[in-house]
């Protein structure tokens, strides 16, 4: 495997570029915090997929702490107030969609807009990560796709009754995503990360994560514009 070159522009230790990761690595850490809840409630929502699910809930705690450490490695206090800010809207609605029964859209939720959100963070951040936070972050990489597999086989096996709610969740929840990067575009700029090509690695894996599960080319435009309108 050819090793991605770092940029040497980046100062890992400067007070610019730990006042951006304060944000960005608690950020991080309260995505997985979210996903660990997310997926112990799915597991009360799904009980046949309860032992699967609480296993994908423990993951999450594992990368939780995994990214605590990144911050330890740069001694950078992560900023969670903030993080839990970010992720409020997402938050809220998973928690209404729970507790109206609503599974397809905490699906769509956490398996796809959530994960594919990260993957796409991940992927854009590992090349321009300090050593430590790399190597945590290739690891966990490799999970989130078990995690969005999940999401997408569920769905797939149930398209036909999900695909009405999986259009209104989508519309509902995508415009949030593309607020998140607007709001974080300058942080993820000192990184190294550039929001277009966050965006790009996004509507890449969501279209995939669409397709899978059973939406045509044409449906899935459809979908995707719900966020592009919103960027």
């Amino acid at each position: 495997m050819q090793q991605l070159e770092i940029s040497p522009s980046i100062d890992f230790h400067s007070e610019t570029y730990k006042d951006a990761y304060s944000r960005i690595n608690a950020i991080v850490i309260e995505g997985e915090m979210e996903a660990n809840a997310n997926y112990q409630r799915l597991a009360e929502l799904l009980p046949d997929s309860a032992e699967q699910l609480q296993g994908l809930a423990k993951m999450e705690n594992r990368h939780m702490k995994g990214f605590q450490a990144c911050g330890r490695n740069l001694e950078v206090t992560p900023d969670m107030e903030f993080a839990r800010q970010f992720f409020a809207e997402l938050h809220n609605n998973f928690q209404e969609a729970a507790a109206a029964g609503n599974i397809v859209t905490c699906l769509l939720i956490q398996s796809l807009i959530i994960e594919c959100f990260a993957i796409s963070a991940y992927n854009i951040y590992i090349p321009v990560a300090d050593d430590f936070a790399r190597k945590i972050t290739e690891g966990v990489i490799k999970d989130e796709y078990l995690h969005l597999n999940f999401g997408e086989e569920w769905l797939k096996q149930n398209f036909e009754t999900s695909k009405a709610e999986l259009e209104v969740a989508n519309k509902q929840n995508l415009p949030i995503v593309w607020r998140m990067l607007n709001e974080v575009e300058d942080d993820a700029h000192v990184l190294g990360m550039e929001k277009e090509a966050l965006i790009e690695d996004f509507m890449i894996s969501y279209g995939e994560a669409l397709s899978n599960i059973g939406f045509g080319a044409r449906d899935i435009m459809r979908m995707s514009a719900h966020g592009l309108a919103a960027a």
